[in-house]
């Protein structure tokens, strides 16, 4: 499989001071062998460790960065290199151990908010105000991070003044249960008027549903859950949506039996 990663891009594969545990968490979800990522090493401060997805599970391949004549250099294994990108690049076309080097890790968002100003002391430092949210690029040391503003600058950053910003959740609409939004059925006693608040045209492929004009009076006689109700008009019955309808107050039903007498 071609591998799909620039590694002069240090951002992607760099993730900084993971611990072992939570490497593998962020591993094992991969489903790609050679799916791998670079983090500190825990045990020696300065050395790496590349680890890599490897069949069902994850490796941890320490690297050393060792002194050499007027540079560093990068070792794994029996294997020597100048620099990080050319470690990576030649483990592109040659196995670990079951597999090459394919894609980088997937990285989640991390975001902070400054809990201070910091107006910035050398030209590679990111300056900001109390309360900007800032996202984290790279962890490189334990007291200074690369971020990056709104605006898309990128700078060191003192770990000191920043703390983890979680975004806001977005409210959860209010939902109204079916049965409040229905008539307590305990308080009304069927049959009972109602009057029509909503027109509703029938059609001939239902006939149980019953044709609705504004200001008409149905009698309900049965409140089924499901909203549909039963009812009669002018001796017609039928189904109708109980949205369709309201019922009549008692001094409405008084002027009802007046009209009738």
């Amino acid at each position: 499989m071609e591998a799909e990663f620039d590694p002069h891009d240090k951002a992607s594969w760099y993730f900084g001071p993971l611990n072992r545990e939570e490497t593998n968490n962020i591993l094992m979800k991969a489903r790609e062998n050679g799916t791998f990522l670079v983090r500190d090493s825990q045990s020696i401060k300065g050395d790496f460790v590349l680890c890599v997805k490897e069949d069902s599970k994850v490796s941890h391949y320490i690297i050393n960065k060792i002194q050499a004549v007027g540079n560093f250099q990068y070792r794994i294994g029996d294997q020597q290199f100048p620099d990080m990108p050319t470690l990576l690049q030649f483990y592109k076309s040659h196995y670990l151990d079951t597999t090459a080097l394919v894609k980088v890790a997937p990285k989640t968002t991390e975001k902070v908010i400054a809990k201070y100003d910091f107006p910035g002391r050398d030209p590679e430092d990111l300056p900001f105000k109390k309360g900007e949210i800032l996202e984290v690029v790279i962890k490189d040391e334990e007291k200074w991070w690369t971020c990056r503003n709104k605006a898309g600058r990128e700078g060191q950053v003192p770990v000191p003044y920043v703390q983890k910003y979680d975004e806001p959740k977005e409210p959860k609409p209010t939902t109204i249960p079916f049965q409040l939004a229905t008539p307590p059925l305990q308080t009304v006693q069927l049959p009972a008027p109602a009057v029509v608040t909503q027109e509703r045209i029938g059609t001939p492929y239902d006939k149980r549903m019953l044709t609705l004009k504004v200001g008409t009076i149905i009698t309900v006689t049965k409140m089924n859950v499901n909203g549909q109700w039963e009812g009669e008009i002018n001796g017609m019955s039928g189904m109708f949506p109980f949205t369709h309808v309201r019922f009549l107050t008692t001094e409405e039903c008084e002027k009802l039996k007046q009209n009738a007498s």
